[in-house]
């Protein structure tokens, strides 16, 4: 981290510094005999600004070479660049920006290009789930970045065994062989191996821990919450339940000699695999099925709770008795398959509901249209041409003509 915070520094942060705390903002009259109230808060804001200040020689790496066009910046705040109230809050937020950028790069991208999106409608996955996985993410990481960095700050003012140069250990390895000059790298990739399996138990037991019911309830059940986790999951953690799980990465350093390059790509892995274990993906059957705690591992934990708690490796489970292999017939896919094609269903028989429904009322609107159409012509008075009419008129007078005489008739005989 002092590479990270020597660039923020030079780049951004000197300047941001210089503008909120100038270095004449507090003035102290050094020739008063009686130095007034305000001269002793001065001073005592002084030196808790100066806290830990040992100047430039202390810590080459976090200073500006004389050419650089900033470095008029790096002295021009109340607070020195190896402060440790600047180092902490400078530290915040390089760790903040830092897990910002990589959490929506990389579960972006692990989102659109590997996650199976059909596990969306798996039965157990929840309504708005990933807008839910981003909200809590966004809310833990600056809890989780605060709780991190006091390592962080010890890391920068020289107190674990992280060195600079591959030749500061292991060089006298294998003195006198064949393979004399490459004790260097040998010792690199022994603490790499080291600082795997090192980490991977410690977060197995830790994992398993968080699952004891007090822990559980309190801690680990808001990342539980995702039963079929995408990658925007990676880091709904609640804040202390992801710094406990980053514990043995901040503690191996002080343990082990590490190079810090080799440190700082771990760490970066560490980050890069804790969202690409949550993409879902249930391959299985191939050769490293049994060593490597992959995606489909992950995906068991997360559905079954009691299983798979490891990190990198498969042999912390095999040894604990929580180790769950994947199978075919675990893998969530198959039920979010069913409910899509439940849902089709539905959605046919839904769809032909609806068709019925709009035939019936294409078939009722016709007929409505025919009645009216039957009751307009016989209000409308027409029964026919002109001629047509006088002939139907003289049928009427003809028949009235003779009922008349019949009717006449009728009377005289009754009289």
């Amino acid at each position: 981290m002092d590479v990270a915070l020597r660039l923020a520094d030079e780049y951004a942060l000197d300047r941001a510094w210089a503008w909120a705390f100038p270095a004449g903002s507090l003035n102290i009259n050094v020739a008063a005999s009686a130095p007034t109230v305000k001269d002793s808060l001065s001073a005592l804001g002084l030196s808790i600004a100066r806290l830990g200040h040992r100047g430039p020689k202390a810590f080459p790496l976090l200073f500006t070479e004389p050419s650089s066009p900033f470095a008029a910046y790096q002295s021009a705040s109340l607070f020195p660049r190896d402060s440790v109230i600047r180092q902490l809050v400078s530290l915040f937020w390089v760790a903040y920006a830092g897990s910002f950028f990589l959490y929506w790069s990389i579960s972006t991208l692990s989102y659109y290009a590997l996650f199976d999106r059909r596990l969306e409608h798996h039965p157990r996955f929840l309504k708005n789930q990933v807008a839910k996985e981003i909200a809590l993410s966004m809310k833990a990481m600056p809890g989780m970045a605060a709780l991190i960095v006091p390592w962080f700050v010890g890391e920068v003012r020289g107190t674990t065994l992280l060195y600079d140069t591959v030749e500061e250990y292991g060089a006298g390895w294998f003195k006198g062989t064949a393979l004399e000059g490459y004790g260097s790298w040998a010792y690199m990739a022994f603490s790499m191996v080291t600082f795997m399996l090192f980490t991977d138990w410690c977060i197995y037991w830790i994992h398993r821990w968080l699952h004891i019911p007090f822990l559980y309830k309190r801690l680990h059940k808001p990342h539980h919450r995702w039963l079929v986790p995408t990658p925007f999951s990676a880091l709904a953690f609640h804040p202390v339940d992801g710094y406990a799980q980053s514990l043995p990465y901040h503690i191996i350093p002080y343990l082990l000699p590490i190079n810090k390059w080799l440190y700082f790509g771990m760490f970066m892995v560490v980050n890069l695999w804790t969202i690409l274990i949550h993409d879902g993906d249930m391959i299985h059957g191939h050769f490293l099925e049994s060593w490597i705690n992959s995606p489909a591992h992950h995906t068991l934990h997360h559905l079954y709770f009691t299983c798979n708690y490891g990190q990198y490796f498969t042999w912390a489970d095999k040894y604990g008795g929580s180790y769950r292999p994947p199978r075919e017939d675990l893998d969530p896919i198959h039920d979010a398959v069913k409910n899509m094609e439940r849902k089709l269903k539905l959605a046919d028989k839904e769809a032909k509901h609806v068709l019925r429904e709009q035939q019936k009322q294409l078939s009722d609107s016709a007929s409505t249209v025919e009645s009216l159409d039957g009751d307009q012509q016989s209000d409308s008075g027409y029964e026919g041409s002109e001629a047509e009419m006088d002939g139907k008129a003289e049928v009427k007078t003809t028949h009235i003509r003779s009922i008349s005489r019949d009717d006449s008739k009728d009377i005289r005989r009754r009289r």
